[in-house]
């Protein structure tokens, strides 16, 4: 779950990190409101989940009740890269001294987690990353070790911050490694982090995202994911509880796994074709199940064709056969479809779906040949 910017700030707040005071509103006249109790100058800030917000004309400083009224006017409603503004967060301004980068998120390849702080804040730490590699200070933690004062001085020597900023740093540093830890999140970012001309060290932004896996140990969760940005594929998948991502192609994706649904939209793409989505059905390959997955494919206007891939585990290959075919009887499928089955009672389940098969309905034996039969079949489409 991506988290708005003030929400991250609210949820930073909850594990003492220093964020500056403000509101989220979503009309002018609330707008006006948040900046007397706030106090001038404020900064009115559109909230959308993506960058370029400042060059959008999406962030702007106002110093009385009027510049307020009128940057808020101009900014609710307005389109950012394909994101309309609903809300934005009323923010008591900062002297800024200097600013940084900080994040910690998961390294997979190393199991364990990561790290990055620079002393080059407030730009795309990407771009950080390839003019000057040295700027960019990277720490790998053992979750069983966690991250020490010991350590966190390091990394911020390291990092060559300003020795006025070190403390602060350390402080804040340890604060949101608990935050990203404890609150199972998947990457927490502030940047800028500043340094006030005062010596006090801040977040001035928040990017959080959260594992949508850990609401059952985090209640309080839900209210994130009633403001989830979605399509209305991504939407409709969500309502039927299947792991769904929407892409550009054309060639409909469903697989049972997270690994192997990535591999199949890999095999699609080097065999040449564009993949619609990642759609992940998990253990359960029953008629609901499919169904619900078809339907949701299907409705995509893009889509030439559709790859099922399905490696029979736990789940058996003469059950997910039983659930397509069931499934096929449900939803009004116009496009062909290839299946590859494989694993637990694969034979079984190729038996079952044998009588069914046609130019519409097609077997292939491996995922390469699933692959390039469901891109041809695509193809004959265009």
């Amino acid at each position: 779950m991506d988290l708005y910017e003030y929400q991250g700030k609210q949820f930073f707040a909850t594990y003492g990190i220093p964020v500056s005071p403000g509101e989220a509103v979503r009309t002018v006249d609330e707008a006006v409101a948040a900046a007397e109790r706030i106090g001038y100058p404020v900064v009115v800030k559109a909230q959308v989940q993506v960058g370029g917000r400042g060059k959008a004309g999406g962030i702007k400083l106002a110093d009385d009740v009027h510049q307020v009224r009128t940057h808020s006017e101009a900014i609710l409603g307005m389109d950012i890269k394909g994101h309309t503004v609903e809300v934005v967060w009323i923010e008591l301004a900062s002297d800024i001294a200097e600013e940084y980068y900080a994040s910690f998120t998961l390294d997979r390849s190393a199991k364990q987690h990561l790290g990055m702080l620079s002393a080059q804040g407030g730009v795309e730490i990407e771009a950080v990353a390839e003019s000057d590699p040295d700027a960019l200070a990277k720490i790998w933690i053992d979750p069983v070790d966690g991250l020490t004062e010991e350590a966190a001085r390091a990394w911020v020597a390291a990092a060559k911050l300003n020795p006025d900023a070190t403390e602060g740093t350390v402080d804040i540093l340890r604060k949101l490694y608990t935050a990203y830890t404890e609150g199972d999140a998947d990457l927490t970012e502030i940047n800028p982090l500043i340094l006030t001309p005062t010596g006090a060290v801040h977040a001035l932004d928040a990017k959080v995202t959260l594992d949508g896996n850990s609401v059952f140990r985090h209640p309080d969760y839900e209210q994130y994911e009633a403001t989830q940005v979605r399509d209305e594929r991504e939407q409709a998948a969500h309502e039927k509880g299947l792991q769904y991502v929407g892409l550009e192609g054309y060639v409909g994706v469903i697989a049972n796994g997270a690994g192997l649904a990535m591999s199949t939209v890999d095999i699609v793409n080097q065999v040449g074709g564009k993949p619609a989505n990642f759609l992940d059905i998990g253990g359960g390959a029953n008629a609901d199940v499919m169904a619900g997955a078809l339907e949701v494919i299907t409705n995509d206007p893009n889509v030439r064709s559709i790859f099922i891939n399905i490696f029979g585990g736990i789940t058996k290959g003469d059950e997910v056969a039983n659930g397509i075919v069931t499934a096929l009887g449900r939803v009004d499928i116009t496009v062909p479809i290839v299946i590859r089955l494989d694993g637990t009672n694969a034979d079984a389940g190729r038996a079952i779906l044998e009588p069914h098969l046609s130019a519409k309905l097609q077997l292939a034996p491996t995922m390469v040949e699933a692959a390039e039969a469901v891109v041809a079949a695509a193809g004959a489409r265009s």
